[in-house]
Order: C-alpha cells, then sequence, then structure tokens
C-alpha cells in the first residue's frame, strides 16, 4: 500500500522585493505524522506555513495539500487545514466559550454543535473553569491553549502550527506536547514549525532544517544528529598511570587510538556504534583497568542546528511586505 501524501511542494518560491524569502524548497509530508520545520528567525519557516495555509500567494514552484493546488484550489485547502501562527488570533474582549462559539458558527456549525464542541474541547484544554472569563484576563499559556482549541473546531485532517509554545513556561509547553501527540493519535497531520529543539526531538517524525530560506538538511532526528558526527565514549580512570593500557585496550577493540582529554585520566572514543562501547569497557575490565565514571555523548539537535546554520544580518530596513503581523486563521468561506 502506498503511503497519502498531506502536503507536496516543488521548487517553492517567494520573494519580497529584491530579498528572497523561500527559495525552491521541495517537501513531502505523509499524512498521520508531524513534521518539524527547524530554523533560526528569518528562515522562512513562517513563510512556507503562510504559503501552504494559501494566506500567501507563491511567486514559483507548486504545491499540493492533500492532492489540491493551493493557488487553484483554494477553498479546498481551506477547508482541510487549521492554523494555529505565532500570535493568538482569539478575540480578547470574549470570553473563552463566546470565542469557540463564534469560530464554529463562522466554520458553519449549527448554534447547538458550536455550544457543544466549545464545551468539549474547554474541557479538553483544561479551561472549563475560564469559559466565562473575558481573554484579557488570561495568561500567555492559556491564549495558546485557547488559540488551538479554536483551530480544532472542526478538527481538520492538516494542522499548522506555527511556534506554537512561543514565550510558554516548561509546564505548558509540556501540556501543549501532549494535545499535539494526542491529535497524531487521532489521524491528523502536523507541520510544526520551531526553535526549540527539544520539541522538533520530541514530536517530529520528520525534520527539515531550513536556513536562509532554503532546506539545508531533512531528515529524521536520528539521521540529522548522526550527519553532523558520532557518539563517543568518554572514560574517566582512576589511575592516570593506566592511561597506555586503557590505550592498549580501546585499539584492539576500536583499531584507532583514543583521544585524551583535558587531564591524563579522561580519554574519548568515538563509536562506530552504540554497541561497541560495552566491547570498550569489557576490554578495560579485563585488562584490569579502574574507571571513575564513563558516558556516552550523542550529538543533540543543537549541534545540528549549529553545523547547518549561519548567522545572516538582516536588513535595515525589511520590506514592507515581509513585516510579521498575527496570522490569520484559514476559515472555510
Amino acid at each position: 500500500m502506498s503511503t497519502e501524501i498531506a502536503i507536496e511542494t516543488q521548487g517553492l518560491g517567494k520573494s519580497f522585493g529584491s530579498m528572497t524569502a523561500v527559495d525552491a524548497v521541495d517537501l513531502r509530508i505523509e499524512a498521520g505524522t508531524v513534521f518539524g520545520l527547524l530554523g533560526p528567525n528569518g528562515a522562512g519557516k513562517t513563510t512556507i506555513v503562510r504559503m501552504l495555509a494559501t494566506l500567501l500567494r507563491p511567486d514559483r514552484g507548486r504545491a499540493t495539500v492533500f492532492g489540491h493546488d493551493v493557488l487553484r484550489e483554494a477553498t479546498a485547502v481551506r477547508s482541510m487545514i487549521g492554523l494555529t501562527g505565532q500570535y493568538a488570533a482569539v478575540d480578547e474582549n470574549l470570553t473563552a466559550v463566546e470565542n469557540l462559539r463564534l469560530f464554529g458558527q463562522l466554520l458553519g456549525l449549527s448554534r447547538k454543535a458550536s455550544a457543544r464542541r466549545a464545551g468539549e474541547l474547554l474541557e479538553e484544554f483544561e479551561l472549563t473553569g475560564a469559559a466565562q472569563r473575558r481573554v484579557t484576563t488570561f495568561s500567555g499559556g492559556m491564549r495558546r491553549r485557547l488559540d488551538l482549541a479554536a483551530t480544532l473546531i472542526t478538527l481538520p485532517p492538516f494542522i499548522f502550527l506555527d511556534e506554537p509554545t512561543t514565550g510558554l513556561d516548561p509546564h505548558t509547553r509540556e501540556r501543549m506536547w501532549s494535545v499535539v501527540r494526542g491529535l497524531v493519535d487521532r489521524g491528523a497531520t502536523i507541520l510544526l514549525t520551531t526553535q526549540y529543539l527539544e520539541e522538533a526531538d520530541a514530536l517530529a517524525d520528520r525534520i527539515a532544517v531550513i536556513d536562509h530560506g532554503a532546506v539545508v538538511a531533512e531528515g529524521t532526528a536520528s539521521e540529522l544528529k548522526s550527519s553532523v558526527g558520532e557518539e563517543v565514549l568518554r572514560i574517566d580512570l582512576v589511575d592516570p598511570g593506566q592511561r597506555s593500557l586503557a590505550d592498549a585496550a580501546v585499539e584492539r577493540i576500536t583499531g584507532s587510538t583514543p583521544l585524551h582529554g583535558d587531564t591524563p585520566a579522561t580519554l574519548s572514543v568515538p563509536l562506530r556504534d552504540i554497541e561497541s562501547a560495552a566491547d570498550v569497557l569489557t576490554a578495560c575490565r579485563t585488562s584490569g583497568i579502574r574507571l571513575r565514571g564513563f558516558a556516552v555523548d550523542r550529538p543533540d539537535l543543537n549541534a545540528v542546528f549549529l553545523a547547518l546554520t549561519q548567522p545572516k544580518a538582516a536588513p535595515a530596513l525589511p520590506p514592507a511586505e515581509f513585516t510579521e503581523h498575527p496570522a490569520e486563521k484559514a476559515v472555510t468561506p
């Protein structure tokens, strides 16, 4: 059976005046997964989201959402997506329940169905106790939860989450992660943009690293980590005088000479694979080498981020068309 493709782009591009914001981006996102866009500020992540959500018109290339072209079939695309932008799009002068009922009716639900769905979402997002409070009294975390709840009024099959946890405390961020996992369990497909490396690592099935508007790497978190280096076994000896003996044991197992740290008692051993760490430790024990401790250092997404992205000086006066505004919600006409 072939895997259903939720989003596919070919040579997708967007410029604002002389500035290229998105440069020939090719993406292929499988249905039922979380796809992460990881990159620094100004890399083009939000511009990609806005083009796919029909909020911006691409200058070059093509993009489809569940087979529907974002330009020629924009209405069909909007009927299948939900968008939570970087800024909460709810009305601060309304209560939480009024906001959700309003979105429900804008999306074509009856008054009764809107009220029922609002109650379900308030409970799911732990906002029942604040249902009658105006949003002006909400904390940042509560607003983000309400904003995501509004996106899910009609349970769209594809959801754009554009930096959804920016500014949230760790506890609220973890709660949002649980919501995202629950959405995928129910069959949703999610495109997640984030600057939080641990967020992409925890949630995304595949990750594209965006820099200067282009995709500079793509793969699973493990594949991206492996691309910037291998695991290293760090060994701390009780007796520095046993370093030569330890060197010999490591060379016998790995075929290479270990690197020496800042102190004579520390060795770093590049590993072919994680299983070889156990072989090295066994060899040390067999040779009578006493260890104070050991650890396996693995590349993380921070290393990937630093290796693949480069700082870029921002223009003194960015084009007016590119100024960030609160993201609009994609509403079915």
